[in-house]
Order: structure tokens, then sequence, then C-alpha cells
């Protein structure tokens, strides 16, 4: 703990408060209540306990800090500010266009390793930012600031329970409990009790502090760890703490304070604000920095045409091969990875795998820690599991990440697990995130390959694989970039453009087969990547067969392949048909579903004839 004076930490406190309203009122919105209950925490941890360089945010060893309730970003970038990162005069750009400053915290800001501010997000975070920590023998802490209102979302247990699980003792979550919610009191109210047995339940040490008692604070802060298990700070305070017409009153929530009330604040906190200038903050330890180099490549790969392989054990394969050279990957699955084939990479590398168990929305939460740190984080498990985890997804775009996703048993070709288990709305949800990339291969030298473009590249990827095995149709020193495509079968005088991607493309070869014994010539597409999709191969294809396609797709025929398609060629006046699963599907054996759904080679043989 640093030796600070108690009541300069109070006055740096209020200064904060100051910070927090000024900034709102200027904005003419923002939270200022939320900003006033945690000032004395912010105090206590940026000015009296953490060990950073505050002109450098990003130092590999620095404490790391997620505030998690995002909606108090104000008082978040007033601590910055008075650490001397930026002039105070900044934050009066609160909110505004031409501001990193921004509503909610973004990694636009480089002290924010993540964007938070949807709600339940940051201790999982910080799960995977510990991890790295501990993996990579630094010293620094990770501290992740709820609100109580948060604490009823779900993922903040299974990031509770991981953390448990895994003794965290670098790991400390603080709870700002202030009783208020935005539409009413939260559902415990100050009973503390009901959050310290919680945490203790999953395997926390937990203390209950005065929010507003700066010495308190920093006495359980000189315990950080201690013990072998993460720290669970409860905090009481009060929403508007500080402010004597604001503390504890309901229907403040969201709601900025005009120019009188701002004036009638400040008045209140001015004669004993104090400036953090000359605050010394001690710096993060000089151990040995991690190597984040990327290898100049990776090891060969062996296939021969016509071998079996299903693309979710090639990942497998694969993962296990370029972690080899590449000491940034790590892994982590949901207690899936004996399907998803990630237990290659497990046994090869056991000190760089996290088992998250069946709790995918703090699976990705934890990889985007990860990748936070530096790391190249895979995380598998059955595709349709991603949907749990959309909105941790979601808002890794916002927070530009560096997040790999790869997920197993999609569409109808699973067979008999049944309709819960097939994924048929992944290459929809994926295309929606900000930035993301969607690759969907179609045998095992495409997988591999595609998993060093992963691998090599940052932003957040989705890989999608398949169970049926399929025959390798590519050598080994075939290339697959970004937004490519593959022809995989032309000829002169093709009557039609087949795009097909994993079982399908293997359906609609059968079917180039089977129409060229009848004289009709088909082309046949491999569209490998989905988002960003290969257009051009596409529309020079289509160019040769009167602008007609046919798309063919084990998805959902809304947001998938043919939509993609048909997206970035209709305009062009391309045709583009689309054959894909247009009902609720059932258990039944792979044949029989991709017969019954319409996207299997018959299906594409009776539509190109149909066209013809």
């Amino acid at each position: 703990m640093i030796e600070t004076d108690i009541e300069l930490l109070k006055g740096i406190a209020n200064q904060l408060r100051i910070h927090s309203i000024n900034a709102t009122t200027a904005a003419g919105s923002g939270h200022p209540t939320s900003c006033c209950s945690m000032a004395d925490l912010m105090a206590a941890l940026f000015f009296g306990h953490m060990r950073y360089d505050a002109k450098n945010p990003k130092h590999y060893n620095n404490d790391r800090f997620i505030l998690s309730k995002g909606h108090a970003a104000p008082i978040l970038y007033a601590a910055w500010a008075e650490a001397g990162l930026f002039p105070a005069e900044e934050l009066l750009k609160l909110r505004t266009l031409g501001s990193d400053l921004e509503g909610h915290p973004t990694p636009r800001l480089p002290f924010a390793d993540v964007a938070t501010g949807s709600l339940g997000q940051g201790l999982g975070i910080g799960v995977g930012v510990a991890l790295a920590g501990r993996l990579d023998k630094l010293d620094y802490n990770t501290y992740v600031l709820m609100g109580d209102g948060e604490v009823a979302e779900g993922a903040v247990w299974e990031a509770a329970s991981l953390a448990g699980i895994y003794k965290l003792n670098n790991l400390i979550a603080i709870v700002d409990a202030n009783r208020l919610g935005q539409s009413q009191a939260t559902a415990f109210g100050h009973d503390i009790a009901v959050y310290v047995n919680r945490f203790k339940a999953f395997g926390w040490r937990v203390e209950e502090v005065d929010g507003h008692d700066i010495e308190e604070i920093l006495e359980v802060l000189s315990g950080v760890g201690l013990g072998d298990k993460p720290l669970c700070i409860v905090a009481k305070t009060y929403k508007g703490g500080g402010v004597s017409f604001l503390q504890d009153l309901e229907g403040w929530h969201g709601k900025p304070l005009n120019k009188e009330e701002a004036a009638r604040a400040l008045a209140e906190l001015q004669p004993s604000a104090k400036s953090a200038s000359g605050v010394q903050i001690p710096a993060p330890a000089a151990l040995p920095a991690p190597d984040l180099t990327a290898p100049t490549g990776y090891p060969a790969i062996n296939y021969k045409l016509g071998d079996l392989v299903a693309t979710r054990e090639a990942y497998g394969v694969a993962l296990a091969r370029i972690g080899e050279a590449d000491q940034r990957i790590v892994a982590m699955d949901g207690d899936t990875k004996n399907s998803t084939y990630a237990e290659k990479f497990f046994k090869k590398f056991p000190e760089r795998f996290t088992e998250c168990f069946i709790a995918e929305q703090n699976l990705v939460a934890v990889a985007i820690g990860f990748g936070a740190r530096g790391k190249v984080p895979f995380a598998s498990t059955f595709a349709t599991f991603f949907a749990r985890a959309y909105d941790q997804i979601r808002v890794a775009g916002i927070s530009m990440a560096n997040l790999k996703l790869v997920g197993s048993h999609v569409g109808v070709s699973i067979g008999e697990d049944g309709p819960s288990q097939m994924a048929l709305e992944d290459l929809a949800m994926m295309r929606a995130v900000a930035g993301s990339v969607v690759l969907y291969p179609s045998d095992a030298v495409s997988t591999e390959k595609l998993l060093e473009v992963m691998a090599s590249n940052r932003g957040i990827f989705f890989l999608r694989t398949s169970r049926p095995k399929t025959p390798v149709i590519y050598g080994n020193d075939e290339k697959f970039p970004v937004g490519g495509a593959k022809i995989v079968r032309q000829n002169a005088g093709d009557k039609i453009t087949v795009v097909g991607a994993g079982v399908t493309l293997h359906e609609a070869i059968k079917a180039a087969d089977a129409l060229a014994k009848e004289g009709i010539g088909i082309t046949v597409v491999d569209a490998y990547s989905i988002k960003p999709l290969g257009k051009d191969v596409i529309k020079a294809a289509a160019a040769r067969t009167g602008n007609v396609v046919i798309t063919v797709e084990d998805h959902y025929a809304d947001g998938g392949l043919g939509d993609a398609v048909a997206g970035e060629l209709s305009c062009d006046g391309v045709k583009v048909h689309k054959l894909a699963v247009r009902e609720l599907p059932r258990s039944g054996k792979a044949e029989e579903l991709l017969a019954k759904f319409g996207i299997d080679a018959a299906a594409i043989v009776k539509k190109v004839k149909s066209l013809v």
C-alpha cells in the first residue's frame, strides 16, 4: 500500500466527483450519481494502492482495472486525468462526437482493455486477464469494479465459479453496493450479507467495507494476494454519495445535473476537494515481458487427396500444430473438447489450455481477457452454444478484440442429436458482428490453412467446422486468403454456378459429376470465406454461366451463405437461388436430413434442371 494522507485521498475522491458532475452536466447526459457512489473506492485504488505507469497505461505489468459498470465511465476518465495521462479539460468533451471519452469505455482509450457497459461481462474478462498474468509469470493484479445491480447477471456467477475453481488470488472483484438500480432499488438493497455469502459459496475470500471510508478500504486492499483465493470486496455505498441532495435518493439514475444543481453540488464538494497532482504512484515490478512475437511460419501439413477427415478433427490437429510455433496461442473450451477436438491442444500444451466448463458466456469472456493481454485465444464449443454468449461476442466487436471462435456440430448434417444441437443460425449471427471474419472450410487442408490465417491476423474470427468426415480435395500447398473463394469444378459451356461451403460443397461436387453424365455442366465454387465473401471469384464464375447462381447451405435460409452472395451480387444483375434448411429439423441420419431439407446432391441436380 502507498503511504498516502487519508485526508488527501478524501479530497481526491471529491475532485473525482466534481469532474464527473461537470462532465455529465456539460454533456447533458450521463450517470453522475453512479460515479459519486464509487469515488472513494476509485481514489483509494488509483492513488493509494494500485501499481501502474500512469504515462503508459498499456505497460505489460501494470495492475489492470476493468470498470464493469461502464455507465460510470466519467469517473474512470477523471481518475486517469488526475493521474496526468491527459488534461482535465478534455473531460468536458464527454460524449461528444470528436472525443474518445464516450458514454461507456471502449479500447479507443489506451487504459480501457475492453468495452464495458453491457452489464455482467467484466468479471469474466477479468478472469482471462488474471489467467494470462499467471501464465506469463507477472505479478500484476486485476481489479474489476461492478455495480450491485449487475450482480444479478448469470455471467457474473459463471465467472465467479471459474475464478474460485482456479484459485485466482490475483483477481479482485469490487461490488459497489449502492442499493439503487435504474428503475427501483436492487433486489437485496443494502443486505450486504447476501453478496458476501454468495461469493464465499463460489470459493472467494470476501471482505465487507464501508465504501466511503477510505482508511477501511485501504486496510482491506493491503491484503490483496493473501491466501490462494480470489478476493471480493463488497462495499456498502450510497448512490450520489457525497452530495446531500442526491445521496441515496431514487430518480437520479442516468440523470445529469442542470447548471444550477451542479453549482449547488460543487459548493458542497469544492471546499475539501484536492488534486492528485504530485501523488507518487508506485511503478509496476520490472519482471520479464512476455514474448508476444508472431512466428515466421508454421510446421507443414501432410494430407493425401481423398483422405476422409472431419473438419472439426482437422481443427484440433491444426491448433496443436500451430501451437508448437506460436507461444501466443492459448485455447479454451466448454467441456466439449473431445468433440471439438480441442483436446489435442490440451494434451500437448496443458498449461496454455483453460477448461471453462459448461458456461459459454464466461468461455467467450475469458477468451476476450486473454486477447486483451496479447494472447491469441481460440475458444471452441458446439456452434449453437455460442448463441448463449452472443452479447459477449457483440461487445467483443465494440472492443475490437482479438478473438478466435470455433464452432462445431453445425447444420442438419450432425444427424441424430436433433435440432437443439444443430447450429443453423450461426452464420447469420456471426456475420452481424462488427468487424468479424466468418470462415467455413470444406476439407482438412482448408481448415488447417484457415487456422493459420486466424492466428496470423488480429480481429474477431469465426470458424465453422462440421461433424461428418469429408474427403480432402486440396493440395497441402494451397492458399486460402480471407475474402477468397475457390473454383473446384469449371468447364466451357457450364450452365449454372453452384456455390457451397462445408458439407454442401461436397454435395455440389457430387451433383456436378451426376449432371456431367447427362451433358449438363455446372461450375462449383467453394465459398470458404463467407465474410468477407469471395465476391470477385463468384461474380466471374456467374458471368460465364448466364449470371445464374445457386447457393447451397446447411443453415437456415436467413442470414447465411445465400444472403451473403445475394447481398453482394444481386446489384450486379446476378440471379441467386437459395437452397437452405427451411423447416424445423429433426433427428435422423445425416444423409437422410440433407435429402429431406433439400440441400443434398439430388436436390441440387433437381434445381439445376429446373433452371436449365
